[in-house]
């Protein structure tokens, strides 16, 4: 991939960051979970398992956007002006 996509595709994937994403959007989805559908989870309604598997989905996202965004500014050499 060439471009503006390409060097975020790269950061996304490099540098341990789609693991540190899935620990942050392991912990956030739970949490998320356990609030919003704790009726369900301990048997008192029904479970939605699309919204179970977004509210993981979400979080690893944006942990995985702010990480690629991060890098991304990192490697940009200084402005001379």
């Amino acid at each position: 991939m060439k471009g503006k996509w390409g060097s975020y595709w790269h950061y996304a994937t490099a540098g341990g960051v789609p693991k540190r994403s899935a620990m942050v959007a392991l912990v956030v989805g739970t949490i998320l979970n356990l609030i919003n559908q704790g009726d369900a989870l301990f048997g008192h309604g029904r479970i939605n398992w699309l919204k179970i598997a977004l509210t993981f989905i979400v979080p690893y996202c944006v942990a995985t956007y702010g990480a690629a965004t991060a890098l991304a500014r990192g490697s940009k050499e200084p402005d001379p002006s």
